[in-house]
């Protein structure tokens, strides 16, 4: 079972992420205190959820799926540049791409030294997703972050 892809659409993939995604895990923080209430909040996640690019349906398999979401997730993780990773990842639920754009702005362009070292939990605290989020989203979001360390972490096993 191979996690990671190789090749020039890799860094394609990853400048058009980065492009799209013209925000920083810190202006998502400031933006969500300036926002009033949740229904708003939950608006500006899905609007974070439609910028990511589609997965291509080639990588809508069984062995990219993220297990314990509510809704169907798909997430692949692919070296970048200086040992850095990208996440590729996609849903069939809009509020969950929002959640994945959170987690590319966390994680993505880090190495996997930096992706395990990063406590994501602070920033779902600071975001309040941990009290806003119902229970299945909630375990649907420890479920993505769980694959993203683990990917993580595998990629250092199998550089050792």
């Amino acid at each position: 079972m191979s996690w990671f892809g190789a090749g020039s659409r890799t860094n394609i993939i990853s400048i058009e992420v980065a492009f799209t995604l013209d925000t920083t895990i810190e202006e998502v923080i400031e933006n969500f205190e300036l926002l009033g209430d949740w229904e708003e909040r939950f608006a500006y996640l899905i609007e974070l959820g439609k910028k990511l690019p589609a997965l291509d349906s080639t990588d809508m398999i069984e062995e990219y799926r993220v297990h314990g979401c509510q809704a169907s997730v798909w997430l692949r993780i692919l070296p970048g540049i200086n040992d850095t990773y990208e996440i590729h990842a996609d849903s069939d639920a809009f509020i969950v791409k929002g959640l994945i754009a959170v987690l590319l702005l966390i994680y993505n362009g880090k190495t996997a030294k930096q992706i395990l070292d990063t406590n994501s939990s602070k920033v779902f605290e600071q975001l309040g997703l941990d009290k806003h989020l119902s229970p299945t989203r909630r375990n649907g979001l420890h479920s993505m972050v769980n694959r993203v360390k683990s990917l993580a972490s595998d990629s250092i096993t199998q550089a050792s």
